[in-house]
């Protein structure tokens, strides 16, 4: 009888709890190393305002619905814990997870960065296992930072996320850096969200607190501030771009999933790979494509009285979108604005002094207390630095933070090893359970991946497709336009049908979601 093949999931987020239960139904031995002592990933340290960005029938897992009792579109970040915890608790996944185990490094054994250099097929085979080959994982106690015993596994799948554990912090000329801000102290959003509620509303009350930054961590601490001290003592944004912040996923009274996720929108846009009519499709159709941009804009330029505070964008809804650009905005955001609560404030460059911040072409500083970056994560970097080997880390470096792998999910010349959950769609959950569940079949077996040239040559079309429609964002990885040619890619690899809706109208229109993928 064959050994069971051992898969070490590092990460107990949502990406590595779908990770673990469709291994684990293939009849493999996963392993789930866990940093913190909870299950949840980003979720388990975050705002207490934090709540979905995605309506919760989006945000679910195709056999495991949200429970009757969670009323709420958005639900609040307490909510999401206890689904995620009943889902745990549901496939019975608590006894393969290993919680304050940190991995510190990966080493490939079995085989030289040279023989590896040399191979046309992934693992010298197309195949998910090689019995000379093995990973192992170096790891410490995350309280302690004492070396636990090393662990030799088949195959690792990296769900470390995209959004924690690393800051993103802009760099500063000397002296001009937060080390020039005598007056008040410095903090990363992630510092902030690790607080409990006490502590963080002790720390910013009566405080003059400057965000820098305007995605959704932006908004939701700027809220915060402004409720707790008032025009008094305004919170000032300081931001670079203007963005597409959403009121509501239903402009002008029509779902945004009707205009963004059925096969009908993706016909109005290219696809990497597409033949010669879908491409004469989506140039025949372009017309309809701006005019459903043009309804989201003029939605959130007059819902939000955009044009009063000067925060049109120039960049286009569809540009946003693409690039996952989008938050859903906290509501009243602009009524705190108008009482003087928030102050708005546009600049490229900054830079510290001892008051507070001097943005570019002003003369005086804005005086703060504190100074907080809400400037996101650094997943990339966390990605590289997990190898040992100096080869695989120069593999798993992406320029302008595009993500080199194939089916958003394998790179082509790192063997026996996946990443789940780096790159963004209109809902991570969705997308992330179908690449476990893709990634799954490839380990028992159900098919093979082609050659590694075929593999870079299909990321290349996959990258100059996002790149044409995120514009100057193309730094994120996202595949919020094209979910459902995505998954029909994942569905043909693993023989299922694409086609998820009974009847011609049904699938062309209807928008695609978590539910439609629930079996075969």
């Amino acid at each position: 009888m064959m050994e069971q093949k051992k898969v070490a999931i590092i990460g107990a987020g949502v990406s590595g709890l779908a990770a673990c239960k469709f291994t684990l139904s293939k009849g493999l031995i996963p392993m789930v190393l866990e940093a913190r002592c909870d299950i949840g990933g980003v979720w388990t340290e975050t705002l207490e305002t934090t709540a979905l960005q995605t309506p919760k029938e989006m945000f679910q897992f195709s056999d495991f619905p949200w429970p009757k009792s969670v009323t709420e579109e958005f639900p609040r970040y307490n909510q999401v814990l206890d689904y995620l915890r009943s889902y745990v608790q549901h496939f019975g996944l608590l006894n393969h997870i290993r919680f304050n185990s940190r991995v510190v490094s990966i080493d490939y054994e079995g085989c030289s960065d040279e023989e590896m250099k040399g191979w046309t097929q992934w693992g010298g085979s197309g195949e998910a296992f090689d019995e000379r080959r093995k990973w192992r994982l170096n790891i410490v106690d995350a309280r302690t930072s004492i070396p636990l015993p090393a662990i030799v596994v088949d195959f690792v799948v990296l769900c470390t996320g995209r959004f924690c554990d690393i800051p993103n912090i802009p760099k500063f000329p000397p002296n001009e850096g937060p080390e020039a801000f005598k007056a008040g102290q410095v903090l990363h959003s992630l510092d902030y969200s690790a607080m409990d509620s006490d502590t963080a509303s002790n720390l910013i009350k009566d405080k003059r607190v400057t965000v820098v930054g305007f995605q959704k961590s932006a908004l939701d601490l700027a809220m915060e501030c402004a409720n707790a001290n008032g025009p008094n003592k305004p919170c000032t944004v300081l931001y670079k771009t203007e963005h597409w912040n959403l009121p509501s996923h239903h402009p002008w009274g029509i779902p945004l999933s009707f205009l963004y996720m059925n096969r009908f929108a993706e016909l109005l846009i290219h696809k990497p790979g597409e033949g010669f009519f879908l491409y004469l499709l989506a140039v025949l159709l372009s017309p309809i494509r701006w005019l459903f941009s043009k309804i989201v804009e003029t939605y959130v330029i007059r819902k939000n009285r955009l044009a009063k505070y000067g925060m049109v964008p120039t960049h286009s809804f569809l540009q946003s979108i693409s690039a996952c650009f989008i938050a859903t905005l906290p509501e009243k955001f602009y009524d705190k604005v108008d009482e003087g609560s928030i102050i708005l404030k546009k600049s490229q460059s900054f830079c510290f002094c001892e008051e507070g911040i001097m943005i570019e072409g002003a003369t005086e500083p804005i005086c703060s207390d504190l100074v907080i970056f809400a400037t996101g994560y650094r997943g990339d970097q966390k990605l590289k630095e997990i190898f040992t080997s100096t080869t695989l880390r120069d593999y798993m470096t992406f320029h302008n933070s595009m993500i080199s792998l194939y089916r958003l999910c394998v790179h082509p010349r790192i063997p026996q090893l996946a990443v789940v959950g780096f790159t963004e769609s209109t809902s991570n959950l969705f997308t992330s359970e179908m690449r476990c569940r893709w990634l799954a079949e490839f380990m028992d077996g159900t098919f093979k991946l082609p050659s590694i040239k075929e593999m870079e040559n299909d990321i290349a079309k996959w990258e100059k497709t996002l790149k044409h429609y995120s514009g100057p964002f193309v730094k994120r990885a996202c595949i919020a336009i094209l979910h459902i040619w995505y998954c029909d890619q994942l569905c043909k690899d693993i023989g299922w049908n694409p086609r998820r809706k009974k009847g011609f109208f049904a699938d062309l229109f209807l928008p695609y979601g978590p539910l439609d993928y629930v079996s075969p």
